[in-house]
């Protein structure tokens, strides 16, 4: 059965747009482990409204927008990896925090979890100066730890040669592109989505 871990090469790209449309193309169930920062909403809220899907509770609420490993000291609160665990449901889509090196705890990365659960991951980059660096690394890192890497979806207005040279460089699939929309809700996502890439490399 269809799972994917949703990734990206920072914070603030799309990661979550991305998630919640893929989650949504997959009529899969949609499920972030840690959430740090309460204050500006729930990221599965998000996907909630512009997916539809169903929405597993995360294992940890954290109240500071920190790295998970530093928002749960300041909670004190202590991560314990076995809650980390992948739920049953399937189809599923899993989406992390920040990029793939974020801790945590101060011992456990999120590309040390990605490789524990085996699944296939997306990394989603921003299309714009700086992406080719930033998206080679996350690839290399997550290669590094024999994480399997499904393909970049980039978020975005087009930029030809950073998308190619990202995909002939890193050697990965070149998944797709989601537009920047003006209007952005479950029908726009959806649309955008059924435009720009094919289901069936999700398959």
């Amino acid at each position: 059965m269809t799972a994917f871990v949703v990734t990206g090469t920072d914070t603030d790209i799309g990661k979550t747009v991305f998630a919640a449309a893929l989650t949504g193309a997959l009529k899969a169930h949609y499920w972030k482990p840690v959430q740090s920062g309460l204050a500006d909403g729930l990221d599965a809220d998000t996907v909630a409204r512009l997916s539809g899907a169903p929405i597993l509770p995360e294992a940890y609420r954290l109240t500071e927008p920190l790295s998970p490993h530093r928002a749960a000291e300041l909670d004190g609160v202590t991560i314990d990896r076995a809650r980390l665990a992948l739920p049953p449901q399937r189809p599923l889509v899993v989406e992390g925090a920040g990029g793939v090196l974020v801790p945590v705890t101060r011992g456990l990365s999120y590309a040390d979890v990605f490789a524990w659960w085996g699944l296939p991951v997306v990394v989603v980059a921003r299309t714009g100066l700086g992406t080719i660096n930033h998206t080679l690394l996350t690839i290399e890192a997550l290669r590094a730890r024999h994480v399997p890497v499904h393909g970049v979806s980039f978020v975005g207005h087009a930029n030809e040669d950073n998308e190619a040279t990202i995909a002939a460089i890193g050697q990965v699939r070149r998944l797709g592109r989601l537009p920047m929309l003006p209007v952005l809700d479950r029908e726009s996502l959806a649309a955008a989505f059924a435009a720009s890439f094919d289901i069936a490399d999700f398959a």
